[in-house]
């Protein structure tokens, strides 16, 4: 009797204690929610389940995260500590990314499932572990032609061994001319940046590029360089800003397979010599959808159609040397707007395949006493404006640096070829000119002979 007491006793008292459940991770590396980082984007990025994630953190609403937040990552065993990600730009490489973040080659390849150098590619989300020193490698040092280790580690304030032992060197005679290597401190070296002499810096924005998106190039050279380049299968015009940086706008064909496509960059030196530079970038999926609609069959007759893309090609494919507008693009239409078809979506006409894509975005008219004002998004140039048999009335402005607007389906045009505009111009009314199921306003917008998404232009300025 007096034993089945203490068993009952010993029983009770478990049923107090907490319970947790099986699934539930103790301890594990932890991530640092970022803003803008989805649950489902995360799980994807660690190559873990959305379910496991949520179980190891105990949340029951995926959208229920904050910046700042500690997540347990499921999965990564013999790993502690905080991991974070960085998605790798243009001029980073394999070793210099090792070198700078001093995380163990091995463990690297394991977070990142690597298996050769030849997958790292600009664009791509890479995950990194904290390094336990808590150093922070920011400085670039690059030995001259003839320099020594021993003088590069005086010109960084540091000591030889320092610097071989930080950059996986076998000792002061391995340091090699041109070489990127990273150590405490500021940059003592300006052009120390992974790419040829001729390139101080070079960084593509908005990572990884997009279907539909506009790559931004921008290169720090030393004085008196002309660079040239491609994009995929476009060439790059580069245009000079500021402090010797020059920026090339190209965007990125909707239509366009995600994958790695090739970016190369050329440098002409006063001299008349040349050095180049190729990496590998990632263009990602717009997510697109898909949409059916039916048309006379003459609009999209090859016969119309071909002629008719052929000539407006031709005019949004030069680049002149003049920019014309400033900050971000504004809205065509008069407020309130209404949207009636975004930009992207995979077209399918009178039961085709899902070969076409709606190259802008439309803004309808969706009450008896909507606006129906066409308004110019950018200071910029009329090249354009008549009729058009699939486009309707329609009105094109150069912006310069490549980047053109066009109007399509007006009632009216109110502008003329020659003239110039300035932002938030009156230029037209809205109308159901050309292939049209109702009055709406297509609206494009061109970097360099490509239709990309125009609200990326709405949402931020270009360069």
């Amino acid at each position: 009797m007096f034993r089945r007491a203490i068993l009952i006793l010993f029983l009770l008292s478990f049923s107090f204690l907490p319970f947790k459940p099986a699934s539930a991770q103790e301890s594990g590396p932890i991530y640092i929610v970022q803003p803008g980082d989805i649950l489902s984007l995360i799980a994807e990025r660690f190559n873990v389940s959305l379910t496991n994630l949520m179980q190891a953190n105990n949340i029951t609403d995926p959208n229920q995260i904050y910046a700042g937040q500690q997540l347990i990552i499921p999965g990564l065993e013999g790993i502690s500590g905080v991991i974070q990600t960085q998605v790798i730009n243009f001029g980073d490489s394999f070793r210099g990314l090792l070198r700078r973040t001093q995380a163990p080659e091995l463990l690297f390849r394991k977070l990142n499932r690597v298996i050769s150098p030849g997958q790292f590619y600009v664009g791509r989300d890479m995950i990194l572990p904290s390094g336990d020193n808590g150093q922070k490698l920011n400085a670039r040092v690059s030995p001259h032609a003839g320099e020594s280790l021993f003088e590069v580690a005086v010109r960084q304030n540091t000591d030889t061994w320092t610097l071989a032992s930080i950059n996986s060197l076998n000792g002061s005679w391995d340091g090699l001319p041109g070489d990127t290597l990273f150590a405490t401190g500021e940059n003592s070296d300006a052009t120390a940046s992974g790419l040829p002499s001729a390139f101080i810096s070079a960084e593509i924005r908005d990572l990884p590029v997009k279907q539909g998106g506009t790559g931004e190039i921008k290169v720090k050279t030393i004085p008196g360089v002309t660079l040239g380049g491609i994009l995929v299968d476009h060439p790059l015009h580069f245009f000079s800003m500021e402090d010797e940086t020059q920026v090339a706008l190209q965007g990125v064909h909707a239509l366009l397979d995600p994958g790695v496509y090739p970016l190369q960059i050329e440098a002409t030196l006063p001299d008349h010599s040349r050095q180049s530079f190729e990496q590998m970038v990632l263009i990602v999926s717009g997510n697109f959808q898909k949409e059916t609609l039916t048309v006379p069959s003459e609009y999209i007759d090859p016969a119309v159609t071909g002629p008719e893309d052929e000539q407006v090609l031709s005019m949004v494919s030069r680049a002149t040397d003049s920019r014309l507008w400033q900050d971000q693009f504004q809205l065509p239409v008069g407020l309130p707007y209404c949207m009636k078809d975004w930009f992207g979506i995979r077209r399918s006409f009178n039961g085709s395949d899902f070969n076409y894509f709606h190259a802008g975005v439309d803004y309808g008219v969706c009450s008896a006493d909507h606006p129906f004002d066409i308004y110019a998004a950018a200071n910029g140039t009329v090249i354009f404006a008549g009729p058009l048999t699939v486009r309707g009335n329609a009105t094109f402005i150069d912006h310069g640096w490549g980047i053109y607007t066009a109007y399509y389906h007006q009632k009216e045009i109110y502008v003329t070829t020659g003239q110039q505009v300035q932002a938030g111009e009156l230029i037209g009314q809205i109308g159901d000119t050309g292939r049209v199921t109702g009055p709406h306003l297509h609206w494009e917008l061109w970097v360099n002979g490509v239709q990309v998404n125009p609200l990326d232009w709405l949402d931020q300025p270009y360069p």
